[in-house]
């Protein structure tokens, strides 16, 4: 069976999202599976036999219990797959980077180019406020003054 058949059905992706953050009982992954999809015990165990049949999962017996995890090697047909769109997002992806940097060098830099006092803390405040100064109201910075 191709690796897309097998990631065509939610329930087998789901439990491979579940096999993704590391080993996980078949136990644990029926339970989820229930709650999410409503299957029974054995439809949860066909689907993680489709997965183990086609290798992109593995199980391993510890007495009673069955550990299942994800085998990276069939996934690889996926990502080389879709390697050949990546460029799609990629280009976006480098765009949207070069947008967040403008816009936080915009939010550090005022209109007419003059960079405002540095941020204060609000531990830094509670402190020049105690000691009666105030470094957000600095009267030798134009903008304090109204201007």
């Amino acid at each position: 069976m191709h690796a897309f058949d097998i990631l065509g059905d939610p329930v087998r992706r789901r439990i491979l999202e579940l096999l993704a953050d590391g080993e996980q009982t078949s136990g644990a992954i029926t339970d989820v599976i229930r709650a999410e999809f409503g299957l029974s015990q054995p439809g949860v165990s066909q689907h993680l036999r489709v997965l183990r049949d086609s290798g992109i999962a593995s199980v391993r017996a510890e007495g009673a219990r069955r550990f299942y995890s994800v085998e990276p090697a069939p996934l690889r047909e996926v990502d080389a797959w879709l390697n050949r769109f990546r460029r799609f997002w990629d280009q976006r992806l480098d765009a949207l980077e070069t947008e967040l940097s403008r816009g936080r060098r915009a939010a550090r830099t005022p209109p007419g180019g003059v960079p405002g006092p540095p941020a204060v803390s609000e531990s830094d405040a509670d402190t020049s406020t105690e000691t009666g100064t105030n470094s957000s109201t600095d009267q030798t910075d134009p903008r304090a003054q109204g201007a």
